[in-house]
């Protein structure tokens, strides 16, 4: 009888364990929507800021962008004084999308690109200026992985440093 109780047991514990290891492939993580009875009421949908234990929140949006802002469109001048700055961030696909930039944009003068060298010149049609900020055309400028704090202060510096003061244009 003890031996059969000892099984029975056995058969509850592991009957336990395949439980939670099936619920951490259904429900990873803390953030479970399954067992969160408070993701339901319209408190918590309505700011997802808000911690659930109430405590003021360490991340607060510095930038609200509304749907008009995120669908603008906006024009570029390639023959004017406009500039794509590429920011490239990492593990995003970023390498491959700024292949394609200077590799495949069917363009009235398309980037050259010398076999060997992974840095492309990229001029305007009938300028010796570049278009394109990034990694793919002009190298390193702002250094290895800049973020957006190093592009703003070192892209206007660099690219006004190749021209004549009468020719930068105002920013």
């Amino acid at each position: 009888m003890e031996d059969r109780s000892h099984k029975v047991l056995l058969a509850l514990v592991m009957l336990f364990l395949f439980a939670v290891i099936v619920l951490q492939y259904v429900c990873p993580g803390t953030e479970c929507q399954l067992l969160r009875l408070r993701a339901l009421s319209p408190a918590a949908a309505a700011d997802p800021y808000r911690a659930e234990d109430e405590t003021p929140a360490r991340f607060v949006p510095r930038f609200n962008f509304s749907a008009g802002d995120l669908l603008r469109r906006g024009d570029f001048n390639i023959k004017g004084d406009d500039l794509i700055v590429f920011l490239h961030i990492q593990k995003t696909g970023g390498t491959t999308f700024g292949r394609h930039l200077v590799r495949n944009i069917q363009l009235e003068q398309p980037c050259e690109c010398r076999a060997g060298q992974k840095k492309c010149t990229c001029h305007r049609p009938g300028k010796r200026e570049t278009w394109l900020f990034s990694r793919f055309s002009t190298g390193w400028s702002c250094g290895l992985h800049a973020d957006w704090t190093e592009l703003t202060n070192c892209v206007p510096s660099v690219v006004d440093s190749k021209k004549e003061v009468r020719l930068r244009p105002s920013r």
